[in-house]
C-alpha cells in the first residue's frame, strides 16, 4: 500500500490538522474578537484552567476535540473541489461544532441550550469555529501534500487551483 492510499495516515493527518487549527486559527480569532469587544468576557484564549474529569488544560481539551472534528471535516470535504472545498470548511466548521456545543454540551453541563442565545456568544461561536474550519482544511491540504506526496496535478488532491 502506498502512502496516498493509507487510511490510517489520512486519519492522522486529519486529526493533526484539526488539533493544530485550534491553536493556530481558533484561539487567535478569539483574541481578535476579544480585542474588538465582540466575544463574551467569560471566554479566555489559550485557557490553562483544568477541565473535568481529566484535569487537562482547557486549550488542550479544545485542541483534542478539534482533532476529532478534523476527522469529520476531512470526510465531508473529500469530494469537494475548488471554492466548494473552502466553503465547506467554513460552513461545516462554523455550524458543526457550534450546534453540538449549543444543543448537547451546554445542556449536559447544566447550562441553557445555546448558552441563552446571547448574540455575542452566538456570533463568537460561529466566527471562531468558522476560522477553525478554514484552518483545518488548509492544514489538511498542506499536510496531505507534504506527508503524502500529493503533487499540484495529483488526482488525489481534491482542490483545484
Amino acid at each position: 500500500m502506498n502512502r496516498t492510499n493509507n487510511p490510517l495516515l489520512l486519519i492522522l493527518i486529519a486529526f493533526i490538522a484539526g488539533f493544530l487549527s485550534v491553536l493556530i486559527f481558533h484561539q487567535p480569532m478569539l483574541i481578535i474578537l476579544k480585542a474588538i469587544a465582540v466575544a463574551p468576557d467569560k471566554l479566555t484564549a489559550y485557557a490553562m484552567a483544568s477541565t473535568n474529569p481529566l484535569g487537562i488544560p482547557r486549550v488542550f481539551s479544545l485542541a483534542f476535540w478539534g482533532g476529532i472534528w478534523g476527522l469529520v471535516l476531512a470526510i465531508a470535504v473529500t469530494w469537494t473541489k475548488g471554492l466548494g472545498y473552502w466553503l465547506s470548511g467554513l460552513i461545516i466548521g462554523a455550524l458543526g461544532p457550534s450546534l453540538v456545543n449549543w444543543f448537547v454540551v451546554l445542556p449536559l453541563k447544566g447550562n441553557p441550550v445555546g448558552g441563552g442565545w446571547a448574540p455575542p456568544g452566538v456570533a463568537t461561536a460561529l466566527i471562531i469555529n468558522g476560522a477553525w474550519g478554514l484552518g483545518t482544511v488548509l492544514l489538511f491540504r498542506l499536510l496531505g501534500r507534504n506527508l503524502l506526496g500529493y503533487s499540484e496535478k495529483s488526482s488525489t488532491d481534491n482542490v483545484e487551483r
